[in-house]
């Protein structure tokens, strides 16, 4: 990878204008990265006459400077108590909110930040742990984000990192049908599944979710093991029978059968389909499978899920076995901006078709916010009884921090730049502000309707990785992080589009080289 301009690191711009045509490992400069570019303060959205400035990147050194001092080198803040919290979802890794937030501290510009964290990575961060950890969040989020890292900056210790943890998560894979178990121990290797995993089951949005970092692993390794194991995984998807052309959430690893017929585009299923189209981006547009099986799955969501309320608001129910709940979660509002990025690869008839359903899908979600006292929308909200994009019940009206709200937003705007999409983030981003800010950090609430929030005490880590940063892209240049270079990860960390044919005719694109046939 080569470093781009002068060494000034005040950059938060990629430069379009990019004079070479892959990121090429055997291709490097001295210092072996991506330059952070000068980037112009333009995020800003006008609204009632006023020019308002995106204040996401003093969002995130608020929120980064309170983790540093009360909870460094834990896994997330704890910004009431000011301590950190470990938890056990990562198998003893720690640290999860600095590896979360490389890449975010890097394209902000937050520099200082930025190399202190990557100096905790390099002498601290310890791979060598005998703990439970969630295959899926230590995928996404550390994989994820060490990835990411070492394409935006060209360090070595980040890839030395990644490829370790990479090899820990190889024995998850050792089932009778190559489906991975959700739990595994990365000391040991010895996996299982989740307890609370109707008979023993994995998850569709779990093992449905590797498929990016693992074909990474095996373009920096040119080994070719981590793909094998996620292509066997969509071989065993393509062979087996989809009710209604609908994929469960719960799937046996030991036979190979959907083990219930509950079907959500929100938890447990949602990112599944979100990397089969950026599966497909991610090839260069290459790989025909994942594009013909995410226009398949769209199809028959849209045939058995996608419903009108009375009130003319597009939603996503749930299916329970051909029983229409008609619940939406917030997990859900991905989906907005997934079938956005996929609209222009659809059939020529429906390209248009598919821009309003992520429209119509997006406003829904907006809608769910607006109607909170808050304005932050809930863990899930229903259609029916006479409610619209409200929750009903108490146990889902809390908001964490999560992001796919702002994500759907952020990818309107880049498809659409309708001045809406900034003036909804803007809202947000007010929201964060005033009901989430504490003292010494962020926090999510137990209750969107409550004019007197009360505080759960968790600065998610996730909130850096992907709430502050597509709030900050919503209101930057489309050049920074261009989508003709690159795709998000579920955790919203960046990885390049891989190249098949690297030549100066493609023109600026970053991106990798191809290392298989």
């Amino acid at each position: 990878m080569l470093r781009l301009g002068s060494d000034e690191i005040k950059s938060r711009r990629f430069a379009r204008s990019i004079p070479y045509p892959c990121l090429v490992s055997d291709a490097r400069s001295e210092s072996g990265g991506v330059s952070r570019g000068e980037h112009k303060s333009t995020y800003a959205v006008k609204s009632n006459v006023r020019l308002r400035v995106c204040p996401a990147l003093p969002m995130m050194k608020f929120a980064w400077d309170n983790y540093r001092r009360y909870a460094w080198g834990k896994n997330e803040l704890q910004p009431l108590t000011r301590n950190g919290h470990t938890g056990s979802m990562f198998g003893g890794l720690r640290g999860a909110s600095i590896v979360d937030s490389l890449d975010t501290l890097y394209i902000m510009g937050l520099n200082e930040e930025y190399e202190e964290a990557k100096e905790w990575v390099e002498t601290v961060l310890d791979m060598s742990t005998n703990g439970e950890a969630s295959l899926f969040e230590v995928n996404i989020r550390y994989v994820g984000g060490l990835l990411s890292a070492y394409y935006l900056t060209g360090e070595e210790v980040f890839k030395r990192k990644v490829l370790e943890l990479g090899d820990k998560l190889l024995p998850a894979f050792n089932t009778p049908t190559g489906i991975p178990r959700g739990v595994i121990n990365l000391g040991s290797g010895t996996s299982w599944s989740w307890g609370w995993a109707s008979a023993g089951s994995s998850i569709l949005a779990e093992f449905g979710t590797l498929h990016l970092e693992f074909v990474h692993l095996s373009e920096l390794t040119g080994n070719p093991v981590f793909t094998e194991k996620v292509m066997n995984i969509r071989k065993l998807l393509n062979k087996i029978e989809k009710p209604h052309g609908l994929y469960p959430n719960f799937l046996s690893p030991a036979t190979g059968n959907w083990v219930q017929h509950h079907v959500s585009v929100g938890g447990l299923g949602d990112s599944f389909y979100e990397y089969l189209i950026k599966s497909y981006l991610m090839s260069d547009k290459q790989d025909e499978e994942a594009k013909k099986m995410y226009y398949s799955a769209l199809e028959a969501i849209e045939s058995n899920l996608v419903q009108k309320s009375p009130g003319g608001l597009t939603y996503l129910a749930e299916w329970r076995g051909g029983i229409l709940d008609h619940k939406m979660g917030h997990l859900a509002c991905f989906s907005g901006g997934m079938v956005a990025i996929g609209a222009d690869d659809g059939q020529p008839e429906k390209r248009q078709h598919y821009l309003d359903l992520a429209a119509e899908i997006t406003h829904t979600c907006h809608e769910s916010y607006k109607r909170s006292a808050t304005k932050l929308g809930p863990e899930a909200f229903r259609f029916d009884g006479g409610t619209e994009a409200t929750a009903t019940r108490l146990s889902d009206r809390y908001y964490i921090l999560r992001p796919e709200v702002v994500e759907s937003y952020m990818y309107m705007w880049r498809m659409t730049h309708d001045p809406k999409y900034r003036q909804w983030g803007w809202e947000a981003v007010e929201a964060l502000e005033q009901h989430c800010r504490v003292e010494s950090g962020f926090s999510g609430i137990r209750d969107v309707y409550a004019t007197t929030p009360s505080h759960d005490n968790m600065q998610q880590s996730f909130f850096l990785a992907e709430t502050l940063k597509y709030l900050y892209l919503l209101f930057s240049d489309d050049d920074l992080l261009s989508l003709d270079d690159w795709v998000f990860n579920t955790e919203a960390h960046p990885l390049p589009i891989i190249r098949q044919n690297c030549s100066p005719e493609r023109g600026g694109a970053p991106g990798i080289e191809a290392t298989g046939p």
